[in-house]
């Protein structure tokens, strides 16, 4: 049975019958289906066909798919679900920790990996509920994880994304340099260096001029506060 469906998939492996396989499959249930057979051609895709999701393996002839993952997740949150002949349980550890939402082992049901898509898709589909963040020409698109200022689009690295959401879910509050420390990198962590370094690279990228900040003010020894 066909199941109508406007999704997208983007398929990333080397290997030519797989690929044929999964747009065979996949198209039979209703989703549209890109083809990429190296990392680069993977990165270039995502950018030029925005998918809703993407199926990635591990052994890419140009850039191994761990290495893709962490180069995606810089600047999309579009969910990856791995496809690979590895086994081992480090392989899987790194691929998630890299950002992947899934991973499953070759050979795979058909059945199985609809079903680790579908969970996928709910996720990233209730995650666009969330509520656009707009002032004095910052807008943060929660859902899409989108940045722009004055209408054009930042690119954060996730450690600046979720400084600056912690920052304006709190916007005009003072968030403290041990709230911050804790949220984005975790309890006990105390590295002060880490924190400036980054929110200094933050208003580098969204402020229109840094040394005079518009958005993330300091306020000494204490923290920072994004003001509206």
């Amino acid at each position: 049975m066909t199941t109508t469906t406007n999704q997208r998939i983007l398929v990333v492996d080397d290997e030519a019958p797989i690929r044929r396989y999964l747009r065979a499959a996949l198209g039979s249930q209703g989703f549209t289906v890109f083809e990429s057979a190296s990392g680069e051609e993977a990165l270039q895709a995502v950018l030029s066909h925005r998918p809703d999701i993407i199926i990635l393996d591990l052994g890419l002839p140009d850039i191994d798919g761990i290495e893709v993952t962490r180069r995606l997740r810089e600047w999309s949150q579009t969910p990856i679900i791995i496809l690979s002949v590895r086994e081992a349980e480090q392989d899987k550890i790194a691929a998630l920790d890299a950002g992947a939402d899934d991973y499953l082992t070759k050979p795979f049901g058909t059945g199985e990996l609809l079903a680790r898509m579908r969970v996928a898709l709910r996720k990233q589909s209730s995650a666009a509920n969330e509520p656009v963040f707009e002032s004095k020409g910052l807008s943060v698109d929660f859902a899409r994880r989108l940045v722009q200022v004055n209408e054009h689009e930042i690119q954060l690295t996730p450690t600046e994304y979720d400084l600056l959401k912690i920052l304006v879910t709190h916007a005009g509050k003072v968030i403290t340099h041990h709230q911050l420390l804790r949220q984005v990198w975790g309890d006990g962590y105390n590295d002060m260096h880490i924190l400036r370094v980054n929110i200094s690279n933050l208003r580098g990228k969204i402020e229109p001029d840094p040394s005079r900040p518009t958005y993330i003010h300091t306020e000494p020894g204490v923290g920072y506060r994004l003001k509206v």
